[in-house]
């Protein structure tokens, strides 16, 4: 954790204490949200919503989960890129705000406003990691298994931000990542290894997976090169009982994953993606505790 602010920037920078708490919460949060009865654990919180690199998933869940928790929430329309300095606008968003919510492009940039705010600051994505992406899909997995205990989680995919933040959580928590890609782009970022992440090219890592996660194929390289690394229902059908698939959106049928992948019966990826505004109102509730 950076100062003393509670901020997630990374996924590990919150203790496993804590992320279990989180994860919990989720459920519980899922379940007022069908009964739409929602708690008020934002009211009077002001909530900056920053967007400086597109996208709308999360944001779009940010924005909605804190006004359903009787939060305000206001989009700056600022960048990091611009005429004032990154320290600068920390301070003068810290007078009006209690937490800032920032998706832009460079985990560096996050850092350097979480180290100048006085307020807590949390990543909604960047180049380099995707921690609320991983979060939600820990907490719908929590919730149909009962545990995220002893997971093993296959990424077929390049180094990139989704499977850096699950190399971020087998840090944090207790479960075995594997990265299965050709070696060009396996990652291999001191900060990010450990005893519970390895990576290698086996396709029959996923055989005893209790999650496979993929996501965009590399725009450098001509597709049929990684023809093997593509998943079809051919492989699913393969996968331990009670396996769950969860292809990362925006999702290129035809490349990582074939279009009948996404109809086959272990493919929870929407249902997945509705915890993404649990885990994420579970995190503010607890950021701002």
């Amino acid at each position: 954790m950076t100062g003393s602010a509670r901020n997630f920037l990374e996924f590990h920078d919150i203790p496993e204490a804590g992320l279990r708490s989180i994860i919990t919460r989720a459920g519980e949060l899922a379940k007022a949200w069908e009964g739409r009865a929602m708690p008020q654990s934002l009211a009077g919180k002001r909530v900056a919503l920053i967007v400086d690199d597109g996208g709308w998933r999360n944001t779009t869940a940010f924005d909605l989960g804190i006004q359903a928790m009787g939060g305000i929430c206001v989009h700056v329309p600022i960048g990091f890129d611009a005429r004032e300095e990154t320290g600068d606008l920390s301070g003068y968003l810290g007078n009006w705000f209690d937490m800032l919510v920032i998706r832009t492009k460079e985990l560096s940039t996050l850092k350097a406003v979480a180290a100048a705010s006085p307020v807590p600051v949390i990543n909604a994505r960047t180049s380099s990691n995707h921690p609320c992406e991983t979060l939600g899909d820990l907490a719908y997995i929590n919730s149909r298994r009962g545990s995220i205990d002893g997971l093993k989680v296959v990424g077929v995919a390049a180094d990139a931000n989704i499977l850096r933040s699950w190399a971020e959580a087998s840090i944090a928590l207790p479960i075995e990542v594997v990265q299965v890609f050709p070696e060009r782009w396996h990652i291999s970022g001191a900060a990010l290894l450990n005893r519970h992440f390895r990576v290698g090219t086996d396709m029959g890592e996923l055989l005893d997976a209790d999650i496979v996660i993929t996501d965009s194929w590399p725009h450098d390289v001509a597709g049929g090169a990684l023809a093997g690394y593509r998943i079809g229902t051919d492989l699913l059908d393969r996968l331990r009982e009670g396996a769950i698939f969860l292809p990362c959106p925006p999702v290129r049928r035809g490349e990582e994953v074939t279009a009948e992948a996404m109809e086959h019966p272990l493919c929870r990826s929407r249902a997945a993606k509705a915890f993404l505004l649990h885990a994420q109102n579970a995190l503010m509730e607890w950021v701002i505790a």
